[in-house]
């Protein structure tokens, strides 16, 4: 270890140099890589004192900067658009590609709600049939059920057990019922429709009202077609009188349970298979080589720490030295969270919302200035 050669103010960077070799192949990493190295290096002293690194550890500090960086920013276009991307395939990278913000997944999640809500939904719904007995008014739905081979129980979504409509009743084809007029049919046309009843020059609010009364009637003054349903233990009001059949809707516990898996294989289901790859170094802009650069330096100076940590002191001529290997660890400690702070907090500026809220702001501006402006006055 003693003979190890460290920085000699000259590297010459080829393939294969750095730990990973994520950028080794993109030439324009290859001429920044020793332009780095020399920064880095003069800024930690060279050539006035040794630095205890070399060009190896300098290029690994150069594209641990450039991944950071790629990591922090993929990162922030994950977050931003992970509801466009959950349940799309994975397919070829997302690198240089503009992302459409899209509704699909707000649409998957209104379909649980429509499902309860009876407009909609991703669960099936069944249609049974129940045999009534005259004079029982019980009935069993999760007997039903398991005589139908149903496993996991199921869910009564509608039963149709109703009164005939007050339409039917109002208008009598042969009972003479109805609005009781009985002219102008042959007239108009309408002498063939119907041989008792007619609609003519009566408003449609009449007929509203008369079904209405019926319906108020049967509510009010009788014991009205209706059930109770607990438990799925349905009870039917009034008392059958006949055998009948009656029809209602049902789910099925095990489909409403069960998690919706998209049987595609290759589909985005988690943060970490959304499609990013490291970045191209040839793509990022001088304002992010720039973080770059000023991130790897903070890396270099924590590994120049780490490395005079070894000795707390070496003796020089008629004295000894003290290294400076906390002051570094702590100016690298602090510089790298200020630039990721830096980093973030210009991404979250850059976010869909607040370009929206900043445009909104910038427009009541204008409208503030422009109504400050005086008015021509038009002389004709």
């Amino acid at each position: 270890m003693a003979n190890t050669s460290i920085w000699n103010g000259t590297s010459n960077f080829t393939a294969g140099q750095t730990p990973f070799g994520f950028y080794d192949s993109d030439s324009s990493f290859a001429v920044d890589a020793d332009k780095v190295a020399k920064f880095c290096a003069t800024r930690l002293g060279y050539p006035l004192m040794d630095v205890e690194l070399q060009s190896g550890s300098l290029y690994a500090c150069f594209e641990e900067a450039v991944t950071t960086y790629g990591n922090e920013v993929f990162q922030y276009k994950i977050r931003e658009n992970y509801l466009s991307f959950e349940g799309a395939p994975t397919g070829s990278s997302l690198n240089n590609k503009i992302v459409e913000p899209n509704i699909n997944r707000f649409v998957q999640i209104a379909k649980n709600y429509g499902t309860e809500a009876g407009v909609g939904g991703n669960v099936t719904k069944y249609s049974g049939s129940l045999a009534i007995t005259g004079s029982q008014q019980n009935y069993d739905l999760d007997q039903w059920a398991t005589d139908k081979g149903i496993e996991g129980g199921i869910e009564v979504r509608r039963i149709f057990y109703e009164a005939p409509p007050a339409i039917q009743r109002y208008f009598d084809p042969y009972a003479g019922t109805g609005t009781g007029t009985h002219s102008l049919m042959d007239q108009f046309g309408f002498g063939n429709m119907s041989p008792g009843v007619n609609f003519m020059l009566m408003p449609a609010s009449y007929d509203i009202l008369k079904t209405q009364a019926i319906e108020f009637n049967d509510q009010i003054r009788k014991s009205t077609f209706t059930f109770e349903l607990v438990n799925n233990r349905l009870k039917l009001f009034p008392v059958p009188a006949v055998d009948g059949v009656l029809i209602f809707e049902y789910m099925k516990l095990s489909d409403k349970s069960a998690l919706n898996f998209d049987t595609n294989t290759g589909n985005i289901t988690t943060v970490s298979e959304v499609p990013y790859n490291n970045p191209e170094y040839a793509h990022i802009n001088s304002v992010g080589r720039q973080w770059i650069y000023a991130f790897a330096l903070a890396l270099a100076k924590e590994m120049l720490g780490y490395v005079r940590g070894k000795y707390q002191t070496v003796p020089v001529p008629g004295s000894e030295a003290t290294l400076n290997q906390a002051d570094l660890l702590t100016d690298a400690r602090a510089e790298k969270t200020e630039l990721l702070t830096n980093l973030r907090s210009m991404l979250l500026e850059a976010s869909r919302g607040a370009q929206m809220e900043a445009q909104a702001q910038e427009s009541d501006f204008l409208r503030a200035t422009l109504a400050q402006v005086p008015m021509t006055i038009y002389v004709g």
